[in-house]
């Protein structure tokens, strides 16, 4: 199976299935000398872990990191960094009665179709289970990003109809993690809560969008043709489970401006150069121009939902899908943390390459 590493300095593979005994990473190509607070990583890992709240999935997962190599006294040494995180609570009968049947929208029948096999408990490798290594790896860019400034900021913009009507720079980060599904606004998130407890009632799931902002990034990331920032922030958010759509600055909306309206203007003052607006995200040609970075992810509803649904088994059989198990109804305020995480991963390889590139 090919796609297990992302990056291509500081780069990051994962391992491990749903239900294996553990999910791990090795990162490799991160600094010797960087010393790590492994306090923040644990906190990265507790916003994403299930069982946090009652609208997140009953699956109850420590989520304790365990480091095997390439750190000595909270240090990095240059050399590969590897950790696993133990499963402690998988439930691999609630998939007995499904181990046979193609899941609607999942990806059991691509899978089996691809490989000829799939672990079916749990999702195996393609559950959104593999994540957690994504977020240690991410915490480990977010430390390195630290050193230059570097901030990364994410939050729920929108969970099914309910939409904060304004940008981000309207919101106050620092209450993001006070609301229980991650949106600064109270009374939105109130809103927010309610539905999902209402659609939990029914049986049913939601999606929702997640906005992720980049602040202080220096100018000169990214490259101008294959290896374009933007295309690589596209490549990172896309590939989380359940993302079908990425937009960066102006997004969609662009493709009904006037060029007039939507250029943007430069200026100088003290000595720096600015844009008057940032309808291109923070990214022009590719290669950041040093305003801020902001870009929203599209979630679709999880899939799992606990209501009979008609299908197929493997042989092309019809059956009726009766689900069981702890799942999520809207995975969106945990998949905010793994937005950053991503995040984080393609601004630390594309410092790191910028590094190289000016020697």
């Amino acid at each position: 199976m090919a796609g297990n590493s992302f990056g291509k300095i500081f780069k990051l593979t994962t391992f491990g299935e749903s239900h294996g005994k553990a999910i791990g990473g090795v990162i490799d190509g991160i600094p010797a000398g960087l010393k790590i607070d492994f306090e923040f990583v644990k906190n990265e890992l507790a916003r994403r872990r299930p069982g946090q709240s009652s609208l997140v999935t009953k699956r109850n997962e420590s989520d304790e990191v365990e480091f095997l190599s390439g750190l000595k006294d909270n240090i990095t040494l240059g050399t590969p960094i590897g950790y696993i995180i133990r499963n402690i609570d998988a439930k691999s009968s609630d998939y007995n009665e499904i181990s046979k049947a193609f899941r609607p929208s999942h990806a059991d029948y691509t899978y089996v179709s691809k490989y000829g096999i799939i672990e079916s408990a749990g999702g195996g490798r393609s559950s959104a289970r593999e994540t957690v290594a994504r977020v240690v790896g991410g915490a480990f860019a977010k430390i390195l990003l630290a050193n230059y400034g570097i901030e990364i900021n994410a939050y729920v913009n929108m969970i099914s109809t309910i939409n904060l009507e304004n940008d981000y720079h309207n919101y106050d980060m620092g209450k993001v993690e006070s609301s229980p599904v991650r949106c600064p606004d109270t009374v939105a998130s109130d809103s927010m809560v309610k539905l999902i407890e209402e659609t939990a009632e029914k049986g049913d799931t939601l999606g929702g969008e997640i906005t992720c902002i980049v602040k202080n990034v220096p100018v000169g990331l990214g490259e101008p043709v294959f290896n374009k920032l933007n295309a690589d922030l596209g490549h990172a958010i896309l590939g989380i489970n359940a993302v079908k759509g990425f937009e960066i600055g102006s997004g969609f909306k662009s493709s009904a401006m006037k060029g007039s309206e939507h250029n943007d203007l430069f200026y100088s003052e003290k000595g720096e150069i600015h844009t008057r607006t940032n309808n291109s995200g923070g990214i022009q040609g590719g290669i950041s121009n040093g305003e801020d970075i902001y870009f929203k992810a599209a979630f679709k509803p999880v899939s799992t939902i606990m209501k009979d649904q008609k299908t197929v088994d493997i042989q092309g059989n019809p059956v009726v899908l009766k689900a069981k198990g702890r799942h999520d109804v809207c995975i969106v305020p945990r998949a905010v943390p793994i937005v950053e995480a991503m995040t984080a991963l393609v601004i630390a390889d594309h410092l790191l390459q910028n590094r190289v590139s000016k020697l």
